[in-house]
């Protein structure tokens, strides 16, 4: 049999309510743990308590060529007052997502006998009978569970189809936990909320992650295999890079297949190099939000406050697995989410920072957080964890923030009034940019304030505090996302005043978790937007950006090779020996071969020498740490070459040559030569001076390079000369 091409074909709907032998049903009728206290008609006597099956989690339907699946959410803890369904269409031996429906507060009537929960659907599909009614048998709790029968109908009441489904779980989704570990690490186990101060009304309990998120209804499984990856002999910093998190993932997740599934992995490691507790890494392919990381160094700890810092980072991250945002971004989801209070800033959540917490009236902070949390999710997230779309959910699928990048642009509108006393500063760092050429933008913030003002100093776009907005020639507004987010935990608190009047960053936003942003010449529209401690959020000025035009065949050929997918995700990453990216590898090494003359080689250069100068860990399919050593000659050679080209002004931006030049002394010292290393420092200070950058910009460039020195010194005393390659 084919599938139907429509699965409701084959009453309006009630007010919403609900209603118990005829009788509104009172609050104090319903106990926390579901019992009903019912008047029975044929005793005439006093109210009896009775407990009841809850009408509550998910059920199942067969069929030889559509079955559903079913989640009903009118009973038990924190109901969401929603009936939900996804539906696959079934051909021969395999099984295909169709769509999906969600029922928003429908009417819900109980009787002796049964549970019956009607309204109009929300499909992803256009519906022909998009009535739905769910009916339930009552059963006792010494009864097994009864099926639900689902029909549905056309508004004009004309009756569609109808499926009889199962009950399968009081859980309304179950997903597959699978979590490894590095040596010298200590995964989080349990956290007893009663250890520390909670809410009043929060009740006590040994938390676990997978007992947080039952919960919330969803059911996490751990594997059976829980691997502790040794580390011994390798040789290895135990610091982990954007790149090298992708690649493990990537490695891992080939076994278990890159589609579709019920299923995420969580790797807890030793240490990022920024310093994060935590990553929801997977954002560069087709098949997103399957891998997630914890820092144990950030988290560690035995103590009480340690452990239920662990437990939230646990949570936390997996949650972006789910594609839940951060508190205060959900407006920027597809289609776009309220914000809670203040701005989301207010919200409760397990998404939230806790520093972040900014509750509309009192003190916020991280203490004021943990004294309300009542480590839960909140009533939206929830809807979005039991009820959201299949392919909004589940591991594998639509892109992290829902669906696709295009975003309103009154979404980056100027306030109205703004008196954070901050102002934000977006600028291109060329003229115009070369058809191919990764375009890299400039942030700075500033204060706006005599007497200067405190904030935190997170204005990377990478680490959600900063949104950036581009508005393509097609008049298309898609919202720039990064490849990889770091989920930065902690204050960061600077001081922006007379002494220290700004910060800047540098940005590539040629290449995110969309592919490349700028495929084609003309001009484009870029907006940014900063996230502020208080919850203000600070708007740019609209910068414009042009890319030219080829002009000759070189040009052309050059830029098909830097805006192939893989080479973006190179850049992205600054290099990578991932098998699954290398035919990037083998275009950027074209570019430099064959093109090695061209002013874009620099970029091909810049990612191949970084990724030369640091070791490469290599989690493979088997879950074995291999170790790649930094090859130094490769390294010196390739970022020589781009900080020339760039201190004549026909390279990489200020802020990327500052980086690009330490990478290059750290390559120099770790080949045993830290006079040339300083001297490289040294001369990076002179590049600058050159430029006749701001006082207090080069201030800051000699204050990092005696630091960079230090550094460098201290290495190469800790270890002996790595013998030239």
């Amino acid at each position: 049999m084919s599938a139907p091409s429509d699965p409701t074909l084959g009453t309006s709907a009630s007010p919403p309510g609900v209603v118990v032998l005829g009788h509104p049903l009172r609050e104090e009728d319903v106990r926390p743990d579901g019992r009903v206290l019912e008047q029975r008609p044929e005793a005439g006597g006093p109210r009896q308590e009775v407990q009841w099956q809850l009408t509550r989690g998910r059920y199942g339907s067969a069929g030889q060529d559509c079955r559903i699946e079913l989640r009903v959410d009118v009973d038990g803890a924190r109901p969401q007052h929603r009936v939900s369904a996804d539906f696959f269409s079934v051909s021969g031996s395999t099984t295909s997502y169709f769509g999906s429906v969600i029922v928003h507060l429908p009417a819900v009537t109980v009787t002796a006998e049964e549970v019956v929960i009607e309204g109009t659907g929300n499909f992803t599909f256009t519906a022909g009978a998009p009535v739905v009614r769910v009916s339930i048998p009552r059963r006792t709790a010494l009864q097994p569970q009864a099926d639900a029968t689902v029909r549905f109908s056309a508004a004009s009441g004309e009756p569609g189809a109808a499926y009889t489904c199962a009950f399968v779980s009081p859980y309304f989704r179950s997903v597959l936990l699978e979590q490894d570990s590095v040596t010298g690490t200590v995964p989080f186990v349990s956290y007893d909320t009663g250890a520390l101060p909670q809410p009043p009304g929060s009740r006590a309990r040994e938390l676990t992650v997978v007992r947080a998120y039952a919960e919330a209804g969803i059911e996490l499984q751990m594997s059976g295999v829980s691997d502790v990856i040794d580390t011994a002999g390798s040789g290895a910093d135990l610091l982990w890079d954007d790149a090298e998190l992708h690649n493990a993932m990537v490695r891992h997740f080939s076994a278990h297949h890159n589609v579709p599934q019920w299923k995420v992995w969580m790797l807890v490691a030793s240490a990022h190099t920024g310093g994060y507790r935590g990553i929801m890494f997977d954002y560069g392919d087709a098949c997103q939000r399957q891998g997630a990381a914890v820092f144990y160094n950030a988290v560690k700890g035995d103590g009480p406050q340690a452990l239920r810092a662990q437990l939230r980072t646990y949570v936390h991250e997996i949650g972006h697995a789910f594609n839940l945002l951060h508190s205060w971004q959900k407006h920027l989801a597809v289609p776009p989410q309220p914000l809670g209070p203040n701005g989301g800033l207010a919200d409760l959540s397990w998404m939230n920072y806790v520093q972040n917490y900014r509750p509309v009236s009192g003190a916020g902070g991280e203490a004021a957080y943990w004294a309300a949390f009542p480590f839960q999710f909140t009533d939206s997230e929830l809807v979005h964890l039991r009820h959201g779309h299949y392919r909004d959910v589940i591991m594998g699928a639509n892109p992290f923030g829902t669906g696709g990048a295009e975003i309103a642009p009154e979404l980056f509108d100027e306030p109205v009034e703004d008196r954070s006393g901050l102002a934000l500063g977006l600028r291109a760092t060329k003229e115009a940019f070369a058809f191919g050429e990764p375009v890299v933008v400039e942030l700075k913030l500033c204060t706006t304030d005599l007497r200067g003002r405190s904030t935190h100093g997170h204005l990377h776009p990478d680490t959600d505090f900063t949104h950036i907005a581009i508005t393509q020639p097609s008049g298309r507004t898609v919202l720039y996302r990064p490849m990889l987010r770091h989920c930065v935990d902690e204050t960061a608190m600077i001081r922006l005043d007379g002494e220290n009047p700004a910060i800047y960053r540098s940005a590539y936003i040629g290449h995110g978790s969309d592919g490349h942003y700028f495929q084609q010449p003309g001009e484009y529209r870029v907006r940014a937007q900063y996230l502020a401690s208080d919850g203000s959020r600070v708007v740019s000025p609209v910068c414009v950006i042009r890319v030219r035009y080829p002009v000759t065949q070189d040009d052309q050929q050059v830029a098909e090779l830097l805006l192939g997918e893989e080479s973006g995700k190179l850049l992205s990453l600054l290099g990578s020996d991932s098998p699954c990216l290398a035919s990037g590898n083998d275009a950027l090494r074209e570019v430099i071969e064959r093109y090695g003359e061209h002013p874009l080689a620099v970029y091909a250069r810049m990612a191949q020498g970084i990724n030369a100068e640091r070791e490469f860990k290599d989690l493979t399919a088997d879950k074995e740490l291999k170790i790649r050593q930094p090859d130094t000659k490769e390294s010196i050679q390739q970022l020589t070459m781009v900080a020339d080209a760039s201190a004549k002004g026909a390279g990489v931006d200020n802020i990327t040559l500052n980086m690009v030049m330490r990478r290059l002394a750290r390559a120099q010292a770790r080949q045993g030569d830290l006079e040339q290393a300083t001297g490289t420092i040294d001369r990076m200070v002179h590049t600058f001076e050159a430029k006749h950058l701001r006082p207090s910009v080069l201030d800051q460039i000699r204050q990092q390079a005696e630091r960079a020195k230090a550094v460098l010194a201290a290495e190469a005393g800790e270890r002996p000369a790595e013998r030239k390659r």
